[in-house]
């Protein structure tokens, strides 16, 4: 945490046209910021925002194939699924253009206040509006969205009807989950709070990252719709999805760390024994595309909830033995509950 406190500088005489330079008080250090002018952070860089203008495309294409598959299901026609299938590729596409769009701007030295501004509204639609939809319509609600061909028209059960009175409670708890994540995410990262300029751009996530809680959400609608699962069986899995949506909104908020894999990039180097078994599950994904996808999110969610436990036992083995811990957060004690207001 740096030394400087941003109360100690009067902005009251700034001219929003000139270089932000704050009037320090006595005894205090000026803060460098990063950007000279509100013109400067508020750069257009062409090629990083085409990728978060795509995934904000994708978002809105998904919202698009939910709406349609409710008004073909409402016609009675069997063939909805394929339109949210269609929604979850869409999402899909957004966590591939979420992945590239900062990974340009740092490689092309092309970062902006706009940028992760920017970023964050796409990602509240793709992985924040457009999976909540998705869970409403498909997951939590009428289960005759899923019926393929030559399948019956199940019995509203207490679930379903369940699920059209408070399935919006659940969706709506997840799309402000992403957003209280984004909007964290933001001020952890953002260059003008002090102590941020000393992290380094592959520090891990603090909480899940929207675009694997999304993909995750996805894939079990994915899986769904492509299983051919009896109306019996699709109500129990259902039934299911309910905590697992609530999870996965707790996990979006915590502070569990999550790895970042930044650091990978073409010059990664790789052993032998787990290039071999990425290589083999590449070739199971393309045949079992509907069951792998879930089962990547889900290894990553896994992942991060056991590199977490490793990590703070690390943490406690090395405060043992007396050496100095840096924490996770700058302000770790702001996200605790009491400091909740």
């Amino acid at each position: 945490m740096s030394d400087t406190d941003p109360s100690h500088f009067d902005f009251s005489h700034t001219d929003s046209s000139a270089p932000i330079r704050p009037t320090p008080v006595a005894g205090t250090h000026p803060p460098s910021p990063k950007y000279r002018s509100a013109r400067e952070a508020s750069r257009i860089y062409l090629l990083p925002n085409l990728f978060t203008a795509g995934n904000m495309l994708c978002g809105f294409l998904s919202l698009h194939s939910c709406i349609k598959a409710k008004f073909i299901a409402t016609n009675g026609s069997p063939e909805s699924h394929l339109s949210y299938q269609h929604a979850v590729y869409f999402i899909l596409a957004a966590c591939l253009f979420d992945l590239f769009d900062g990974r340009v701007a740092r490689a092309a030295k092309r970062e902006s206040l706009f940028g992760a501004e920017f970023d964050s509204i796409a990602d509240t639609v793709s992985f924040g509006v457009a999976p909540a939809f998705m869970i409403y319509l498909l997951v939590l609600s009428p289960v005759q969205h899923l019926l393929l061909p030559n399948h019956a028209q199940p019995e509203p059960t207490w679930f379903t009807k369940l699920g059209l009175e408070i399935g919006w409670i659940v969706a709506f708890i997840y799309l402000l989950c992403v957003g209280i994540r984004l909007a964290r995410f933001n001020v952890l990262t953002n260059p003008l709070v002090p102590g941020n300029e000393k992290k380094s751009p592959n520090s891990d996530f603090i909480g899940l990252p929207c675009p694997t809680a999304a993909g995750m959400v996805a894939s079990i609608v994915l899986m769904l719709t492509t299983a051919k699962l009896s109306p019996e069986n699709t109500q129990i899995i259902s039934i299911c999805c309910l905590p697992v949506v609530l999870l996965i909104s707790f996990l979006m908020i915590s502070t569990i760390s999550y790895p970042s894999f930044k650091h990978i990039n073409w010059n990664t180097r790789l052993k032998i024994q787990v290039f071999i078994a990425i290589f083999l599950f590449l070739l199971f994904s393309i045949r079992y595309l509907e069951y792998s996808i879930p089962l990547i999110f889900l290894a990553f969610i896994l992942n991060g909830i056991a590199y977490s436990f490793k990590k703070k036992a690390r943490e406690r083995k090395a405060a043992a033995d007396g050496i100095p811990v840096e924490p996770e957060l700058d302000d770790n004690d702001d996200l605790d509950d009491d400091d909740v207001q």
